[in-house]
């Protein structure tokens, strides 16, 4: 079984080779295809700047943000169908793709399309320029297709093909020539680069050696960089929001701001089930179990009732709040009844889940807590057999010595 405490600073390390590769080619791009009066015309080279691809790549990106895929993809379909020799079409659709995945990592039944998509925007993107080595939107999404790719490739734990990714997306985002820093989606990418690059080191010293070799970071100018996208961009509004709320639930540890970047996607996009999970999770990490079972019970309702993209591994989720909810009110028997759901759904995969092995850990603190104390070592038992998330089994270890809520 492989350790996370172990893989932790190698994923720190890759997402600072990732943030450079994916995110500020994507912001530069972004940033030129924004109106302007004095910018490039697609006849100039340049379909980001084409106002037919601006309406419907804005268009489908809120779509897909709405987990309306379909919708989403026949606007994507639109602008391959207008350039069906530009790496564009290939892109936006392998997103849609990407937010599927993102919906439930468990499932690789998307990958092999993920992949053939961004082969292809890659294919695509090395013909042109092979014309022109200089041009911006081949060299934009090559890059950011590799780092997609290596995104994917971080999760699926391939370290070596994550990394290899991650290095050839910069050479060509260092290929990229600097745009107006002016332009509020341009510094979304800045910023992110500003914050981790400054955070990153502190939280994991060994990779100072990696980041001596790369411009300097500022933690509070990432910051306001990141909020200035947020408040003042065009297109990846939605990105700065989520990306402001994973620093400040992770990092900053900011239960305010938190707050205050989840109600702004739900808000935006009330039928994300990413962003609605989300929302619930916040409130249970700082303790305020009314609210997070309120919105888990939406959560799992709405899975119920078939809305897209409440899939079964975000119901898993809400039966795991729901059941830690239960559990603080001392409602042991309620946070069995849903825990006993979760085994059940999460049955579904072989796969060792977060989820699936923290459920079944909580699942031996109830019978611990009712009294039934083999029902409770058979569990941890089962949890040391399992994949390892966190502390997992530094817990079943210890309450197989002494039963939870037990004194030592």
């Amino acid at each position: 079984m492989t350790n996370t405490r172990n893989t932790t600073p190698l994923r720190a390390l890759l997402a600072l080779l990732l943030i450079v590769a994916v995110v500020m080619p994507g912001s530069a791009a972004l940033a030129q295809a924004q109106p302007s009066g004095n910018g490039p015309t697609a006849s100039d080279g340049s379909v980001l700047d084409d106002p037919f691809v601006r309406r419907q790549a804005k268009q489908g990106l809120d779509l897909l943000y709405d987990m309306k895929f379909a919708e989403a993809a026949r606007l994507f379909d639109q602008i391959d169908q207008r350039y069906p020799k530009h790496p564009i079409g290939p892109f936006l659709q392998a997103l849609n793709t990407w937010w599927e995945i993102l919906l439930d990592f468990s499932d690789t039944s998307r990958d092999a399309a993920f992949n053939d998509a961004m082969e292809e925007v890659i294919d695509r993107s090395d013909r042109i320029l092979k014309q022109d080595k200089q041009n911006f939107d081949a060299m934009f999404f090559k890059g950011a297709a590799l780092g997609f790719r290596g995104r994917l490739r971080s999760n699926r734990r391939e370290w070596l093909g994550a990394a290899t990714d991650g290095k050839r997306a910069m050479d060509y985002v260092l290929g990229v020539a600097e745009k107006d820093p002016s332009n509020h989606d341009y510094i979304f990418g800045k910023g992110l680069y500003d914050y981790y690059a400054a955070v990153i080191p502190e939280r994991y010293p060994f990779a100072r050696a990696i980041t001596t070799f790369l411009p300097k970071g500022d933690r509070a100018r990432g910051l306001a960089e990141l909020e200035r996208t947020a408040s003042q961009g065009y297109y990846i509004q939605t990105e700065a929001a989520y990306f402001l709320l994973q620093i400040y639930y992770l990092f900053e540890k900011d239960f305010d701001k938190s707050v205050e970047y989840a109600n702004w996607l739900r808000r935006r996009h009330p039928g994300n089930a990413f962003f609605h999970a989300i929302e619930g999770r916040i409130y249970a990490r700082w303790g305020y179990w009314r609210q997070a079972e309120t919105i888990f019970t939406d959560v799992l309702n709405r899975y119920k009732q078939g809305q897209a993209g409440y899939n079964a591994a975000t119901a898993e989720q809400a039966l795991y709040y729901l059941a830690r909810a239960r559990m603080n009110a001392r409602q042991h028997k309620q946070g069995l009844s849903f825990l006993l759901q979760l085994e059940a759904l999460s049955a579904r995969s072989p796969d060792d889940t977060y989820f699936k092995v923290m459920g079944r850990l909580r699942q031996g603190m109830i019978y611990d807590a009712l009294g039934q104390r083999a029902l409770a070592q058979d569990r941890y038992r089962e949890v040391l057999a399992m994949k390892e998330w966190g502390s997992s089994r530094d817990q079943a270890k210890k309450y197989l010595k002494h039963p939870y809520g037990a004194m030592p």
